[in-house]
């Protein structure tokens, strides 16, 4: 499964950077394949050991801020893997025919 997830934290005012890089940190550490742009945060793996991470990366940015906002997006299909890679590369592919 791929989740891409985005965690905000609330109340801390304009500057989230540092809360958010908390976050990113928890899944670049936690060895599944993931990506960050500007917007989410994908990782790829397995339910269980995804949600782990996704919660992890929640909990450290919910230490330091009073309300933490997350948006989830799962796309579950099993027997896939490298699905982040693999997705783009099918786009890619289309866009150069």
């Amino acid at each position: 499964m791929i989740v891409a997830f985005s965690v905000t934290p609330l109340g801390v005012g304009e500057d989230v950077g540092e809360y958010v890089a908390d976050a990113v940190r928890v899944v670049r550490e936690s060895g599944l394949p993931n990506r960050t742009d500007a917007m989410f945060t994908s990782i790829e793996g397995e339910w269980d050991e995804v949600m782990d991470v996704v919660k992890r990366a929640v909990a450290v940015v919910e230490e330091r801020a009073p309300r933490v906002s997350v948006v989830l997006k799962a796309d579950i299909r099993p027997g896939v893997t490298d699905g982040m890679t693999s997705k783009v590369e099918t786009v890619e592919r289309h866009l150069s025919a």
